[in-house]
């Protein structure tokens, strides 16, 4: 399907499109998200699960629930004094994660060495 049949479809114009689309790119381009998205494709978890998992604060946890949440990727539901997170959208959330590691694949270190969005340069190296 052609994109703009997407954005009529969706009765958005492609403008609006694609500040929805970029804005989702963005709530996946941090790391601690991607991990969160990435267990909780294993099944529901309470903050306190991913916090012992990922190694961060329950803030810090919460806060990246919280944006996932805002962006429709992930909801909650109580159990408890706790709640259990999930991800929404299972099958949409697996397959992007699935073609962005193919993409990686196929690119190789193309990725890491984009100037703008890449890993930065080691001390070491920025003297070179």
């Amino acid at each position: 399907m052609a994109m703009k049949a997407i954005y009529r479809d969706a009765g958005l114009d492609e403008a609006a499109a694609l500040s929805a689309a970029s804005c989702m790119f963005r709530s996946l381009g941090d790391p601690a998200r991607l991990a969160i998205l990435r267990h909780l494709a294993l099944g529901e978890r309470r903050v306190v699960d991913l916090t012992a998992h990922l190694g961060l604060a329950q803030s810090t946890v919460s806060a990246h629930l919280a944006c996932l949440r805002d962006c429709g990727l992930v909801t909650s539901r109580p159990q408890g004094r706790a709640s259990l997170w999930s991800l929404q959208h299972v099958a949409d959330l697996v397959g992007l994660l699935a073609a962005a590691e193919r993409l990686l694949a196929a690119t190789g270190d193309a990725v890491t060495l984009c100037p703008t969005y890449g890993a930065p340069a080691r001390d070491d190296e920025a003297g070179s």
